[in-house]
């Protein structure tokens, strides 16, 4: 409607407000052409045919004369309007005389004069002279005056107003038709897919936004489903994740309550009885702690808490330095934890950060590591990076569970809940390696094991 709007105004504006004085400046300029047609025709043999031309072709009377105005020759396609003709038959050049006064004192090479005058019946005759000097080709001067009437402009303006009437009329109920039906099309599929979106927002997450042949709406339409996925998804691992937290903060509490209670009314007079249950206490209280310390380090990676502060590090004496922490697992319960190194690299990173994602990929091994209890830590030297593979050859994860394997608290179905650990541990390493903009991933087969990586970028003064 504005768009249309704004042609009405410009038809308006151009074709009825400025047509008039448009029109006079184009005849200015046609006037202005036409003596400079002649001037170049002087001399030429047909002079006299080309002022003829020139006269009817755009309704001009032309009179060409002498230093004093007396008339030499011309031509008059204007008819008994003309008052050039009048003034050389009648008025033996006056007129004339009194436009050479006017642009002798004009001080200027050609001048345009604008005229209005009443008729005899009355009416408004409105023309325009336009007055110059000729030399010829033995050097004598001459004055050539133009005349043409701007009359018909009147009439002219007249007949485009009407017409502009009904064209503003038929713009505005076809821009009104074209902009209910546009709207109307538009709107729909926006309609729905607004419908669609109060229902997700109350809750009801397995909904799906129709699509529309429209481009962005169909695009949008994408995303919101994508959303709607994801969202539900995130709704499912918060109902996992109470139910697990409160798994296993009921565990250790309903464990430390019972032996507590032992050691009340049981074991608080046998030293050994009494100390193999504080051992337990001692135990669960620390798995608790763990749990709760694994919450918050979580929520502070994934709230950027703590900013990164990257150091360079060697990255194979760094993992000789993890692995002598996993020696006691070899000699007392038979692990079989190896490192294989590549050639020294410098990494940079943010060493206690990177340190966490090794421990917790290794502990994750250990956890889940098949009945060889063999895990290897892999160092493989790439052109930007340095990748640092953790094999174990435990039972393996279905391919359709790696996409959530990273999850928070998310644990495969088939694992048992006997299993060492907070369940949080995998998701503290993708916040870390998200927050260090390093890639990660998984590859795993059943029953033969799985691979988690993570490639840790060079130093760049390596």
């Amino acid at each position: 409607m504005l768009f249309t709007l704004l042609i009405i105004v410009l038809l308006w504006l151009f074709q009825y407000i400025f047509l008039k004085s448009n029109y006079q400046t184009m005849k200015a300029d046609d006037l202005s052409d036409a003596a400079q047609e002649i001037t170049e025709s002087i001399g030429s043999p047909d002079l006299q045919f080309r002022v003829r031309d020139i006269a009817f072709q755009n309704s001009f009377s032309i009179a060409i004369t002498n230093m004093q105005c007396s008339y030499e020759f011309g031509e008059n396609a204007i008819g008994s309007y003309s008052v050039l003709e009048a003034d050389r038959t009648k008025n033996y050049g006056r007129y004339m005389y009194s436009l050479k006064t006017q642009f002798e004192r004009s001080g200027e090479k050609a001048l345009a004069i604008k005229t209005e005058e009443k008729g005899d019946d009355g009416s408004v005759l409105k023309r325009m002279f336009y007055v110059t000097t000729i030399t010829d080709i033995r050097g004598g001067e001459h004055y050539l005056f133009i005349e043409c009437s701007t009359e018909p402009i009147d009439s002219t303006v007249n007949i485009i107003k009407k017409q502009l009437i009904f064209i503003t009329l038929i713009l505005f109920v076809l821009a009104v038709i074209i902009t209910l039906f546009i709207s109307k099309r538009i709107s729909k599929p926006i309609a729905s897919l607004t419908k669609t979106a109060e229902r997700f927002a109350n809750g009801d997450y397995k909904v799906n936004f129709d699509q529309s042949e429209y481009k962005e709406i169909e695009q949008l339409s994408d995303v919101l489903n994508y959303a709607g996925k994801e969202v539900s998804k995130v709704n499912e691992l918060r109902r996992d994740l109470i139910a697990n937290v409160s798994h296993d903060l009921r565990t250790p509490l309903t464990i430390i309550r019972s032996y507590a209670e032992m050691v009340r009314d049981i074991s608080g007079n046998d030293p050994k009885k009494r100390e193999q249950h504080l051992e337990v206490i001692i135990d669960e209280s620390d798995r608790l702690s763990n749990l709760v310390s694994s919450i918050l380090e979580l929520s502070k990676l994934e709230s950027s808490a703590r900013p990164l502060s990257a150091e360079p590090f060697e990255i194979s004496e760094k993992l000789r330095e993890i692995m002598e922490r996993y020696r006691v697992l070899n000699e007392r319960d038979g692990y079989n934890i190896h490192l294989i190194t590549d050639e020294k690299a410098v990494c940079e990173a943010d060493i206690p950060l990177i340190e966490q994602v090794f421990y917790n990929l290794i502990n994750n091994a250990v956890n889940y590591c098949g009945e060889d209890k063999e895990v290897i830590v892999k160092q493989i030297n790439l052109p930007d990076c340095v990748r640092v593979e953790i094999t174990d050859h435990g039972k393996g994860i279905p391919q359709e569970q790696l996409a959530n394997i990273f999850d928070r608290y998310y644990r495969s179905p088939k694992t048992k809940r006997d299993v060492i650990g907070t369940g949080l541990g995998l998701s503290i390493v993708k916040e870390i390696l998200k927050q260090h903009r390093f890639r990660f991933g998984v590859s795993s087969e059943e029953n033969v094991g799985s691979t988690f990586w993570a490639e840790i970028r060079r130093a760049s003064s390596e």
